[in-house]
């Protein structure tokens, strides 16, 4: 393997390092079988989850496929690729965004309808979306959330 690929590797364990450190995974005890993905509920919008290392795992090797994409006879317009990784998910693993590890952008799929890629240029703009979000939910301009002691609320 030439020096990209040792620094593309190295990158990628020190990622999962900091994932694991940083983790959003619930304990051991708190994790439910039935349920495709887990991790910190309910932000940034009522039934999605930032998921956490093991969550992405989990949910990358229920939908990553031979060959790389699919359906297999749509490489250039997938439901999926084995680029993509999830990063926040529904419970079902149904819907949710994921970043390209090709090019850094951030997409969205949801099972049975048409992925968005691009959706974000970067996970940089995509958490300017979220603060914006926070931003707006603290001034009172979000009809469907408020601050109700101290914690967001979804109506």
């Amino acid at each position: 393997m030439g020096r990209g690929g040792t620094l593309e590797v190295a990158s990628c364990e020190v990622l999962r390092t900091w994932l694991l450190q940083n983790n959003l995974d619930l304990p051991e005890e708190d994790v439910d079988d039935d349920v495709a993905c887990c991790g910190f509920d309910g932000f940034p919008d009522e039934g999605s989850f930032f998921l956490g290392i093991r969550a992405m795992e989990k949910l990358y090797a229920n939908r990553s496929v031979p060959g790389g994409f699919d359906p297999p006879d749509q490489p250039d317009h997938p439901f999926w690729r084995n680029e993509w990784i999830p990063f926040l998910s529904d419970q079902d693993g149904w819907s949710g965004k994921f970043i390209d590890a090709r090019d850094g952008r951030v997409g969205r799929w949801f099972v049975g309808e048409v992925t968005v890629t691009g959706e974000y240029a970067s996970m940089a703009r995509y958490f300017d979306s979220v603060a914006e979000t926070l931003t707006r939910i603290a001034e009172g301009q979000s009809p469907v959330c408020e601050v109700a002691e101290g914690r967001l609320v979804w109506s």
